[in-house]
């Protein structure tokens, strides 16, 4: 028989593209998805939508404590042995799930799988590949390199180590992959599973440097320091776009990057980490060997 998959949409005021997330869904080919909407108490059309679909989703409209409470929610009261999320301006692609549960069939001993996926404008359309990596520890210390909604875990593996922080507003899934990485394995499937949306309403576009000091504080709980990669991050949210208007303007920008980058590590971190002079060493050590084979 195949495992029962639970998939959680939270939503809130997201009228104008949960029906699409919702058809995604309904349009699996996998024939054992539980699938819940957990609404915070939506003042737009979502409702009416949620209704039109009848018995055919499961929903609840109530205030919760926000969209990690609304998420916990949803996969206590499910009864999958795979739990997943899907936020209700995202999609899934065709045969998202079907490949999603064959990666766990051919790979027991995983946790969690995730694939491929696609940044989408406010119409769908697709604007570029996620920057999606083959699992490492160390490279997720430095970038969170998991499309979020292209992850299905094991519910014992969320049970061990915890359901979604809901003290955290921007980076519960990248916590709780730092989480879940450390007692189990990750499995990567290349099949493109999912689409992710950006426009300006979402929480992580509008609102960049909060999202960034929180990522950074999170980080640094679970290492114990903070990356070069995600000072840089946090200097361009403050910076924003790039000046390219002039080169004064452009030199200005760059030092002042370079400059807020600097000061945020060195405020996280107090002191250079040794692992990051070891990065430094392994990155000037490659620079002189590209440098020795040009010259050859």
């Amino acid at each position: 028989m195949e495992p029962l998959v639970t998939i959680v949409t939270p939503s809130l005021n997201q009228g104008r593209f949960i029906r699409e997330t919702i058809d995604s869904v309904l349009g699996q080919t996998y024939p054992a998805i539980e699938y819940l909407v957990v609404d915070g108490g939506s003042t737009d059309d979502t409702l009416e939508i949620l209704r039109q679909y009848g018995n055919r989703v499961r929903w609840v409209s109530e205030p919760d404590r926000g969209q990690a409470g609304a998420i916990n929610k949803g996969w206590r009261s499910g009864r999958g042995s795979i739990v997943a999320y899907l936020n209700s301006d995202d999609t899934y692609l065709p045969l998202a799930v079907e490949r999603a549960v064959a990666c766990f069939a051919r790979d027991p001993s995983a946790g969690a799988v995730y694939g491929e996926g696609y940044h989408v404008d406010e119409l769908g359309r697709i604007l570029d590949r996620y920057p999606t990596e083959p699992f490492s520890m160390d490279r997720l210390e430095e970038t969170c390199f998991i499309c979020q909604p292209t992850v299905f875990l094991r519910r014992e593996l969320v049970e061990r180590v915890g359901y979604l922080d809901e003290s955290l507003q921007y980076s519960l899934d990248y916590d709780l992959w730092i989480r879940a990485a450390r007692v189990a394995r990750f499995a990567f499937t290349p099949h493109y599973l999912a689409t992710t949306r950006l426009h300006a309403e979402t929480k992580t576009f509008g609102q960049r440097v909060a999202v960034h000091a929180e990522i950074m504080r999170m980080v640094r709980h679970h290492f114990g320091y903070v990356a070069p990669s995600w000072a840089y991050a946090y200097a361009h949210a403050v910076l924003g776009p790039r000046d390219r208007s002039t080169r004064w303007r452009e030199t200005r920008f760059v030092v002042s990057l370079l400059a807020i980058s600097l000061y945020e590590f060195l405020r996280q971190n107090r002191r250079i980490p040794r692992v990051t002079w070891k990065r430094w060493a392994g990155w000037l050590r490659h620079g002189r060997s590209r440098v020795r084979g040009k010259s050859a």
